[in-house]
């Protein structure tokens, strides 16, 4: 039997809201360099502020808004953009299908919140705490993702405003802002590598690097990258031990 003394101890043992948003602090310049991106190139493919602020609210998703400005800008049909934004989110599946034997203890109402708002970085950060051996908690994550999304959107709407002065987002390198987020997370996720998975991550390279080859022959380079990331994705997560 638990006394009320250890369970007031295990409940104050669990991490806040508030803590979750100074553990999501560090991760915000990613999220305003890459929004601000996302609202000038937003702006640069004819989408009005308005527009772009309902697109960083409902998808919050950095690639899958690039990739939508750029599917629009070439006028593609809506049908392709709506598949090719799905496929690219698809990765979210894996993301939170990895934090949820974490959270299974909360309501099912938590999990979708909590699972809807999972981002590459939060599920970074999430991980991180995991590896650590550090709890977490469904206040803590919200406290993370809720800090996240609402960084996102105002990058993302300060992105549209100032984007109109600015007609040349590749002049400023803002075409590689979200190449230089995966790079940071991959450097935070290498940090906390038990050295016995390395071979195992290498090895998943050089599938990722063969399927995009055997892809981009018969399909565009943008498809090749994306079913070559959710197969290796999938057999990362399946094999992972």
């Amino acid at each position: 039997m638990i006394s009320e003394k250890e369970l007031t101890h295990a409940q104050t043992c669990e991490p806040s809201f508030i803590q979750g948003f100074k553990d999501c602090v560090p991760t915000l310049i990613g999220y305003i360099s890459i929004g601000l991106a996302a609202g000038i190139v937003g702006i640069a493919s004819h989408l009005s502020v308005l527009e772009i602020t309902l697109l960083s609210g409902l998808v919050f998703a950095g690639g899958a808004q690039f990739i939508i400005c750029a599917l629009l800008a070439a006028n593609s049909p809506m049908s392709a953009i709506i598949l090719t934004t799905f496929i690219v989110n698809l990765r979210n599946f894996l993301l939170s299908a990895a934090l949820a034997p974490h959270f299974s203890k909360y309501s099912l109402v938590k999990n979708v919140g909590i699972g809807m708002m999972v981002t590459d970085e939060s599920f970074g950060v999430a991980s991180n705490k995991i590896v650590k051996k550090e709890p977490i908690s469904d206040r803590w994550m919200f406290g993370l993702n809720l800090t996240a999304y609402a960084c996102w959107v105002l990058s993302c709407v300060a992105g549209a405003v100032f984007g109109k002065w600015i007609t040349d987002p590749e002049m400023f390198g803002l075409d590689f802002a979200v190449t230089a987020m995966f790079l940071a997370l991959l450097i935070l996720q290498m940090e906390h590598v038990v050295p016995a998975k390395v071979k195992h991550y290498v090895s998943l390279i050089i599938y990722m690097v063969i399927a995009m080859i055997i892809f981009s022959f018969i399909m565009p380079s943008h498809l090749a990258v994306i079913m070559s990331t959710i197969i290796v994705a999938t057999i990362g997560v399946v094999t992972d031990k």
